[in-house]
């Protein structure tokens, strides 16, 4: 037999060669495409496979985690906080702004931005009661900007009425809430664009005044999607009918307002921005540094984004690291048992652990154990930098 197979070879010219083996792939690919034939139609079945028993709802399926891992309660966080976000309770009675207090002090929150809209005499009020209650140092105040309406001549008029506001105590304006933009109507009934150039005067008064502004703009970007089950937010945006936002026929898209927004900014390079929850680019930090590499006068807060940082903690860490500088903490909602998820995400290396609320996210967080230079910063130092007005008494010097 060997001796035969060297006599065929032999007789083979080097073209007839060529040609045997041209013509092989011919030969043995559709073997190939039969062998994994079986192999995936196994697989397909697997995929496609149903449950033998009724299965849970989503709501209803709560599995309890098996995993044993080292876990590190975080009640109270290592350095003194400013809360750039906040939204508590009126601060217009001595009763109520105590409470807050109590809360505060437990967990080592310094100083609370009081967030909510607020300007003229609801602002003045509530500076007042709270100096009257002894708590002028925990406590600042942003103005509220009355965006409704808005005409010729309408910007100078916020613009005074900011100025006033300023005068009475507000260390910034904000939080400028989603509809802006979202919802908003002008006095014509058209949408209010965040680039609108009747409202450049008031950008350019809070430039002169050195306050920050800051805007929340759009939700995250899976409400303006299609509501499918390829969508990881389904279960909110079924919860809370509020949430969606993808009926293009009454909503403006994600990226349109985004687009709008980096256009106000960009025009008003003086005036400083804080973008609320990271521009809902947590879940693309890549595209959050390109805003921030863009635009030196943005920097983020870190408001009711933690589920999209706590499940990427190395590449969060890495972010956190090198745009320290540009970070601020906030919460958001006040909800005093909700702010150690944030203590045990930033200052511990835990792995696989709850998040606070399940229609956020279905997935565990895991801790960036960012190191004490960063905490400082995003913790208190980055919020005391560009808001003149925050008192710096209860801080570390330095």
């Amino acid at each position: 037999m060997q001796t035969l197979r060297h006599a065929l070879r032999a007789a083979l010219t080097p073209a007839l060669l060529a040609a045997a083996l041209l013509a092989a792939p011919l030969v043995t690919a559709p073997v190939a495409v039969v062998a994994l034939a079986p192999a995936r139609a196994a697989a397909q079945e697997r995929e496609n496979r149903m449950p033998t028993v009724p299965p849970p709802s989503i709501t209803e399926y709560k599995p309890r985690s098996t995993l044993v891992v080292p876990a590190h309660a975080v009640p109270r966080a290592k350095f003194p906080v400013v809360d750039f976000h906040g939204h508590p309770p009126a601060l217009d009675n001595a009763q109520s702004i105590r409470q807050v207090v109590e809360a505060m002090d437990a967990l080592n929150l310094r100083v609370m931005v009081q967030a909510r809209p607020s300007s003229g005499e609801r602002l003045t009020s509530q500076i007042r009661a709270v100096k009257e209650a002894g708590y002028e140092d925990r406590f600042v105040f942003f103005a509220n900007l009355d965006l409704r309406n808005v005409g010729p001549g309408s910007g100078a008029r916020i613009a005074a009425q900011l100025e006033e506001d300023v005068k009475a105590g507000a260390v910034g304006i904000g939080e400028i809430q989603k509809g802006f933009g979202l919802s908003t109507r002008k006095a014509d009934g058209t949408r209010l664009h965040l680039d609108d150039p009747e409202l450049d005067v008031v950008w350019e008064t809070a430039a002169r005044l050195g306050i920050p502004v800051f805007v929340h703009t759009a939700d995250p970007a899976q409400f303006f999607e299609p509501m499918d089950y390829q969508n990881e937010r389904w279960l909110e945006m079924a919860l809370f009918e509020s949430r969606r936002f993808f009926d293009r026929s009454r909503f403006p898209s994600f990226e349109e307002l985004m687009a709008e927004r980096d256009r106000m900014i960009a025009k008003h390079p003086n005036t400083l921005w804080v973008v609320a929850h990271l521009s809902w680019y947590a879940n693309d930090l890549a595209r959050l540094g390109a805003l921030f590499d863009k635009y030196p006068n943005v920097h983020g807060e870190l408001g009711a984004i933690l589920y999209d940082l706590g499940r990427q903690p190395r590449n969060a860490r890495a972010f956190f690291v090198k745009y320290q500088d540009r970070l601020l903490f906030g919460k958001d909602a006040f909800e005093p048992d909700e702010y150690p998820y944030y203590w045990r995400v930033f200052e511990t290396a835990d792995e696989y652990f709850d998040y606070y609320r399940d229609y956020h996210a279905f997935w565990k967080l895991y801790g960036m154990d960012l190191p004490d230079d960063v905490l400082r910063k995003i913790y208190y130092a980055n919020a005391l930098r560009i808001t003149p007005g925050i008192p710096r008494a209860g801080f570390p010097a330095g």
